[in-house]
């Protein structure tokens, strides 16, 4: 019973430092994300840095087929971006939360997504990258590939299925 607790104060307190990242103010139910099953842990100390070709590619998770990065970390959308805008609505501590899919180059690679695959201008010379004209994102507390952990956070983020479209329907999140 007390772990329990422990475990529904956490939740709470996350879901309030990640309120200003969208949704409504009331206190999300606490769930949690089911693992992906074919993606893999990054190799230790691969660099964080983004990449001359960020590649995406798709994993099987309970979501279905979803959008990972080459690491295989989950990759998401946020609803209050505005498709084809060039542009990302999600700034100061709201991109800390969920930091950009971010490469250097003008054409990422891409494996099992059929989506169109484009960039927008980021902060640091770096292009977000974008799957169907809408920026796309990782999830801070995510810390392993086939964590799902931001799914349906905060009615605002939710995953990316290979033909890019927002996976409303999938579990996970806060």
């Amino acid at each position: 019973m007390r772990k329990q607790l422990g475990v529904g104060i956490a939740a709470l307190a996350l879901a309030a430092a990640l309120a200003g990242c969208g949704g409504s103010q009331g206190t999300p139910s606490p769930t949690t994300g089911t693992p992906l099953t074919t993606a893999t842990a990054p190799e230790p100390g691969m660099s964080t840095t983004p990449a001359a070709s960020v590649g995406l590619k798709t994993a099987n998770s309970a979501a279905g087929q979803i959008v990972v990065g080459e690491n295989g970390m989950s990759v998401y959308f946020f609803t209050k971006d505005v498709k084809d805008s060039g542009k990302s609505a999600c700034t100061d501590a709201c991109a800390t939360a969920w930091p950009a899919v971010t490469t250097t180059s003008g054409s990422p690679t891409v494996e099992g997504v059929s989506a169109k695959i484009g960039t927008i201008s980021a902060a640091g010379g770096t292009k977000q990258i974008t799957i169907n004209g809408m920026p796309v994102y990782y999830f801070a507390k995510d810390k392993k590939a086939g964590d799902i952990l931001g799914q349906g956070m905060n009615a605002s983020w939710y995953l990316v299925s290979p033909a890019g479209e927002m996976l409303k329907s999938a579990g996970g999140g806060y």
